[in-house]
């Protein structure tokens, strides 16, 4: 996680260095419909990175999908190409965007190519989460995964084909306006205009480019089909090849402590209950609780990660200490007004509320 966040704040750093540097060199005046494409990319890459903090595992780890945590959308191990695509994108874009067919003709080629492959890349990066399949991990509260992902392909995507299309538009102006006195050139010229040389050329060298990337990627201990395996050696998401392991058993809802250690005269215990296969004792206070955290993740499921993050790490910590009848007995007593709290609204959502609550842990 600690690296997760250090990688992804070193990147919108240095992008926005690079940014500003570049901007301030060249002079460019920006426009208002510039400044807030720039400022709604910068925010979708800050939304990716929210998301990367809490999907952030590899396919072959355990996760408790009460904690929020969640699956990495792209192979970690193969991450690397994806990420190193991903900044020569960036880079092709500012420069065209600033210096458009300004560039010398190999350099224009190069960040042409790099154009065409990010842009066919970021069409599988939407593809791959645009689809995201909790449903094997059970009541994982952080359903929200596509939207922490879906907007930078977005982004990316429009800038590929928007500057392709800029260079096209450019060179097809200055081929036109171009003249020679030797009418042989003038006719190759007005050949290579209509062809529209830079891009062409750039598409005939889009697969021997990408060859090329594939070879200093192996150098770097990359696969030769990393950029595959970045997508299918995954779990949960669209291209998703792997399966996870079995969700780790959650603490565990802390009023449980109360339902097994209580004087039973007291908590009340009523049956045998299962919570991820394990067997526990409940009551109806637990009952009532859990069923209100339902109606909390139906109505706002951002919150009630909110929620239950702040009652996991506080509540763990309380729940250790409650290790005697006595204890138990006066943890009982304390949450008794929450309890009639939880009540009121399940009475107030639900037409047959005593059915959810008489549903939870069977």
């Amino acid at each position: 996680m600690d690296i997760v966040l250090i990688v992804i704040v070193t990147l919108f750093a240095g992008l926005i260095y690079l940014l500003r540097s570049a901007i301030k060199r060249q002079n460019k005046k920006i426009s208002s419909i510039e400044y807030a494409v720039i400022i709604g990319y910068i925010l979708s890459l800050a939304i990716s990175g929210v998301g990367l903090l809490t999907h952030s595992s590899q396919y072959h780890e355990a996760v408790d999908p009460v904690d929020g945590a969640c699956y990495l959308p792209f192979g970690g191990k193969h991450a690397l190409s994806l990420f190193l695509y991903f900044i020569a994108f960036n880079c092709a874009v500012m420069a065209i965007w600033i210096k458009g067919r300004k560039i010398p003709p190999i350099p224009l080629v190069l960040a042409l190519i790099i154009l065409m492959l990010g842009s066919i890349i970021s069409l599988f990066v939407l593809t791959q989460v645009s689809y995201h399949d909790t449903s094997t991990l059970s009541i994982y509260v952080g359903n929200e995964g596509t939207f922490y992902f879906i907007f930078t392909p977005i982004f990316c995507f429009c800038f590929g084909v928007g500057f392709i299309w800029k260079v096209i538009q450019e060179e097809r102006e200055t081929s036109f306006l171009r003249t020679y006195r030797n009418p042989t050139l003038n006719r190759i010229n007005k050949l290579l205009s209509s062809k529209f040389d830079y891009p062409v050329w750039a598409l005939i060298l889009l697969v021997p480019f990408f060859l090329v990337m594939t070879a200093v990627l192996i150098l770097f201990g990359q696969d030769s089909d990393s950029m595959a395996k970045v997508f299918t050696e995954t779990s949960t998401w669209a291209f998703s090849q792997k399966m996870h392991p079995p969700i780790l058993d959650h603490k565990g809802h802390y009023l449980c402590t109360v339902a097994a250690k209580g004087d039973p005269a007291v908590v009340k215990p009523l049956r045998l209950g299962k919570r991820h296969g394990n067997t526990i004792i409940v009551n109806r206070q637990l009952l009532i609780a859990n069923a209100f955290e339902e109606i909390l993740s139906d109505l706002s499921p951002i919150i009630h990660r909110y929620i239950r993050s702040f009652y996991d790490r506080y509540g763990y910590n309380i729940s250790v200490k409650i290790n005697t009848v006595s204890a138990s007995n006066l943890t009982y007593r304390i949450m008794k007004p929450l309890e009639y709290i939880f009540l009121f609204f399940l009475y107030l959502f639900y037409v047959e509320p005593e059915k959810k609550i008489a549903r939870q842990y069977t």
